[in-house]
């Protein structure tokens, strides 16, 4: 899909000029302000108040690298900028921002809303066929998704946004926690439906749909240890620019980002499946159990036998209560 849903009456979308400063040189945040390092695997939402009005309620342009965000007007009105085009809207309104693109907001004083601002891939994890359609469908192209205000999908929307947000202040012993999960995987699917809804037909896929297919063909076959120039034909890409692609997102090579994310699920076996090692390294695509023994060390730096000791310590050792 190439081009954004018809405005409803309270949005208006014009081109903008292109901004005088290049994309290279506007800031690079995890969270707007707060710098990029090890924010990666994160899922955060705070409303739009608690930031915004630190600022004066204007949200100077800038991008992020490898996470997605969405931002839910409720009450108020905001002035958007993504990439070249400018957005003009009053809630019920979401705003769709892949990664790489530059943004902009300035809020009326006291809007109402959202911002919450994840790695795909969290997402895709939990459900990677349903929830990577849903992420392919709604982060095609940045956009507005203006909802009319009587609608019973935009009060469902509203519920969601509420309670993911409540979720999310509860301290939780994984991280990130389950229900904050499911319930951003639910606005994002009821999103991906309302676009879809708006959209008619998919159109001609650009370069935020491909790093989002991407992330789902890694999740769908990460186990079965492609090589990179598969991926890349079955996106229609050679493999030098599926990996430009996925540096200018990431900033790092598309081998990094499967080699993580094999490494993500063989914490998570060593932690929570009782099978030697040997067992996992073959459910993991390993054909070697030495060779993944050597793979995971080298990503690591522990054996897996000594990582699933001291995680396993961990969480036997006794918790401190806390003190007011």
């Amino acid at each position: 899909m190439s081009h954004p849903p018809s405005p409803l009456p309270h949005a208006s979308v014009k081109p903008a000029a292109r901004p005088r400063r290049s994309l290279r040189r506007l800031p690079v945040f995890a969270l707007y302000g707060e710098g990029r390092s090890g924010m990666l695997r994160m899922l955060h939402i705070e409303s739009i108040v608690s930031r915004s009005r630190l600022y004066d309620w204007e949200i100077d342009a800038h991008v992020h690298h490898g996470l997605h965000q969405l931002l839910w007007v409720w009450q108020g009105s905001v002035h958007a900028l993504l990439d070249e085009t400018r957005i003009q809207g009053t809630g019920p309104l979401a705003l769709v921002v892949p990664p790489g693109v530059a943004h902009a907001f300035r809020f009326a004083p006291h809007t109402e809303g959202y911002v919450l601002t994840f790695d795909a891939s969290v997402l895709a994890e939990q459900d990677g066929s349903t929830i990577g359609t849903a992420l392919h469908t709604l982060f095609a192209t940045p956009t507005a998704l203006p909802l009319p205000a009587q609608d019973a999908i935009a009060q469902q929307l509203q519920t969601l946004w509420q309670a993911l947000h409540a979720e999310a202040q509860h301290p939780a012993a994984t991280h990130p926690a389950p229900v904050p999960l499911w319930l951003a995987c639910s606005v994002l699917w009821h999103l991906a439906q309302w676009r879809s809804r708006c959209d008619g037909p998919p159109r001609v896929q650009g370069r935020h749909a491909l790093y989002t297919r991407w992330l789902v063909l890694v999740e769908q076959h990460y186990t079965e240890h492609w090589p990179i120039p598969r991926y890349a034909d079955q996106l229609g890409l050679s493999a030098e620019r599926l990996n430009r692609l996925v540096r200018a997102e990431t900033g790092h090579s598309a081998q990094h980002v499967v080699h993580a994310r094999l490494v993500r699920e063989a914490c998570r076996l060593l932690v929570h499946v009782q099978a030697p090692v040997s067992q996992l390294a073959f459910d993991l695509g390993f054909s070697d159990p030495a060779y993944f023994s050597r793979f995971f060390r080298r990503h690591t730096g522990q054996a897996p036998a000594a990582y699933r000791q001291a995680a396993i310590g961990a969480e036997a050792a006794p918790q401190v209560p806390l003190t007011s």
